[in-house]
C-alpha cells in the first residue's frame, strides 16, 4: 500500500504547475496564454523575466527531485523507485490539476535524476552545460544530456529497471521535442541568448 501511495502522491506533485502557480503570484499572463503557450521555465523566461524563470525551474526540478529522494531514502525496490520517477514526470506533462496540458519535462528528469543520486544528477547536468556551452542552443542541450542519460543511470546504478526507466523517459522527451527537432534540422532553432527562439525546451 505505501509503495502506492508513493506513486500517486508523486504524479499529484508533478501536477503541480509551477510555471502558471508563479505567473499568478507574481501577476504575470497565465503562460499557457501566450508566447509558445507552454507552462515552462522558458516561457516564464519570455513572458516574466529571469527572476521568475528560475523560480519555475526551481519548483519544476523539485517536483522530480523530491518524491525519488523520499523513495530513495526508503529504499524501495529499484521498479517503485522507477514508477515514482516515471509518475513525477507524467505528472508534470500531463498534470491531472490542469487538463493534463504541461511542460515538456526537461527540468523535472533532471530532478528525478539528482533524486537517484547526485552523481547521476550532476553528469547529466555538465553534459548539458558543457552543450550549452559549445553549441549555444539549450533544446539540442537538453536534447544530448537526455539521450546520454540512460547510460550515465547504467554506470551509476545498473539496476534493469532503473536503465528501463530513463530509456523510456528519453523518449518521450524527444517526442516532447519534435518541433525543437524539426527547427534544429532546418536551422531554424534560436540560441540561448536568443530571446525569439520558436520552441521551449522545459
Amino acid at each position: 500500500m505505501t509503495d502506492y501511495l508513493l506513486i500517486i502522491a508523486s504524479y499529484l506533485l508533478g501536477s503541480v504547475s509551477s510555471a502558471i502557480i508563479v505567473c499568478k503570484i507574481m501577476g504575470l499572463p497565465d503562460p499557457r496564454t501566450l508566447g509558445s503557450n507552454n507552462p515552462g521555465a522558458t516561457n516564464v523566461l519570455r513572458i516574466g523575466g529571469k527572476k521568475a524563470a528560475a523560480i519555475t525551474l526551481l519548483g519544476d526540478i523539485l517536483k522530480g527531485f523530491i518524491p525519488v529522494l523520499v523513495a530513495n531514502l526508503m529504499d524501495v525496490p529499484p521498479i517503485i523507485l522507477a514508477a515514482v520517477a516515471m509518475a513525477a514526470f507524467l505528472g508534470h506533462l500531463y498534470p491531472i490539476f490542469f487538463r493534463f496540458k504541461g511542460g515538456k519535462g526537461v527540468a523535472t528528469a533532471l530532478g528525478c535524476q539528482f533524486g537517484l543520486g547526485w552523481q547521476i544528477g550532476g553528469v547529466i547536468a555538465l553534459i548539458w552545460l558543457f552543450m550549452a556551452k559549445v553549441v549555444k542552443i539549450s533544446s539540442l542541450s537538453a536534447l544530448v544530456s537526455m539521450a546520454l542519460a540512460p547510460l550515465v543511470v547504467w554506470l551509476f546504478w545498473p539496476a534493469p529497471e532503473l536503465v528501463g526507466m530513463q530509456i523510456i523517459m528519453s523518449a518521450i522527451l524527444f517526442w516532447r521535442h519534435r518541433s525543437n527537432i524539426r527547427n534544429l534540422l532546418s536551422g531554424s532553432e534560436g540560441t540561448i541568448k536568443d530571446n525569439s527562439d520558436p520552441g521551449d525546451q522545459v
